[in-house]
């Protein structure tokens, strides 16, 4: 009989079980992915919020620490894509697959596909999903409005279905994931795997801080909110002091956070004034923003990085998906594959045997 986990997502990106720990910014460092490679899951390195040699020094750290295959998130828009995309190419005897939101077009995917890197961007509608197809990608992963971070108004029981129902490349579910009765449902809509932030967000090898993490495992489905205010585009989060200044705050005090946000970045990035601004030009061109949005979405990172990074709750934006609002502890990478497999090996057998009871 078929094992039900071994499926196209195993097969093509070399993982165990059917479970993407994605890239989220900051968070994704060469330690989760180190981690949640070898627990079995497929890790993403959050390139997107690095330059070009910090990303080339991670990409060492991970095959150093793993000889599991991996991938590399990025965006063409941010500063020094060019660059990024020859050092993912440069590393292909590793890195298996890169995941984006915006980007690359027809030409720039052909030249991974042709390193044998897989494609496999994320979208949150049907027709972001169809241009992705055309565009010659290998998989799509598609997020809910559940999901974490820039999102959705679409459920993923919803809109899950319907991109399964207009594409005929292999589909990954994300949004509202975090065990194995997820995996299992994700499988029996059609999907070839889930991929989960949040839930490897908390646990113990996420390199945030202990007060930051503390705020995620104390946090309700009530404490969770979307928010427009923060650089343009509905974005989930939990609530605090910060947010909620944020969503009284008025035109004027969007553009002041989000120049004196601009200054801290070019400071910390060594990215001039024209580089953060073509950044927002692109994307302008690639993501349909207006420019007062892209400058936000550009700057907005640094305010999620005073909480991830700095450790401090109060003064920073924590992204999050619903499903935080359930979660409570902060298991090792390895025993949350180890436990996702097995509830999920459970589950699936006890659909075939209506009569087995599962514990």
């Amino acid at each position: 009989m078929a094992d039900p986990l071994n499926t196209v997502l195993t097969e093509r990106l070399g993982c165990r079980v059917p479970v993407i720990q994605t890239a989220m910014g900051w968070i994704a460092t060469p330690s989760l992915v180190i981690a949640s490679s070898e627990a079995g899951a497929f890790g993403f390195l959050a390139g997107a919020v690095m330059q070009p040699a910090e990303l080339e020094t991670a990409i060492l750290a991970v095959k150093q620490g793993t000889s599991r295959p991996f991938g590399v998130n990025f965006h063409m828009f941010q500063p020094g894509a060019a660059e990024i995309v020859e050092i993912i190419l440069k590393h292909r005897d590793q890195i298996r697959a890169v995941s984006f939101g915006r980007g690359p077009d027809a030409k720039m995917i052909g030249r991974f596909r042709d390193a044998d890197i897989l494609c496999v961007p994320t979208v949150g509608a049907v027709k972001h999903a169809q241009k992705m197809v055309q565009l010659g990608v290998d998989m799509v992963t598609v997020q809910g409005g559940e999901g974490g971070g820039h999102t959705g108004s679409v459920a993923s029981t919803v809109l899950l279905p319907r991109v399964l129902d207009s594409v005929k490349i292999p589909v990954i579910a994300a949004g509202g994931f975090g065990d194995g009765r997820g995996l299992a449902a994700a499988l029996a809509y059609g999907a070839v795997g889930i991929a989960m932030g949040t839930r490897f967000l908390m646990t113990r090898e996420s390199p945030i801080p202990d007060a930051t993490k503390a705020r995620y495992t104390a946090a309700g489905t009530d404490d969770i909110l979307v928010s427009t205010k923060v650089d343009g585009l509905p974005q989930r989060m939990i609530r605090n002091a910060l947010l909620n200044r944020i969503e009284r705050s008025t035109g004027i005090g969007i553009w002041r956070r989000a120049i004196e946000s601009g200054l801290q970045m070019k400071r910390q990035t060594g990215a001039s004034f024209g580089d953060l601004f073509r950044a927002a030009k692109g994307m302008t061109s690639h993501g349909g923003l207006t420019l007062p949005q892209a400058m936000m979405a550009a700057s907005a990172p640094m305010l999620i990085q005073k909480a991830v990074v700095e450790g401090d709750p109060d003064h920073g934006l924590m992204a999050t998906g619903l499903v935080a609002g359930r979660l409570g502890d902060l298991p090792s990478c390895a025993d949350l594959v180890a436990g996702i497999e097995a509830e999920a090996r459970a589950r699936l057998a006890a659909l075939s045997s209506p009569s087995q009871t599962v514990a």
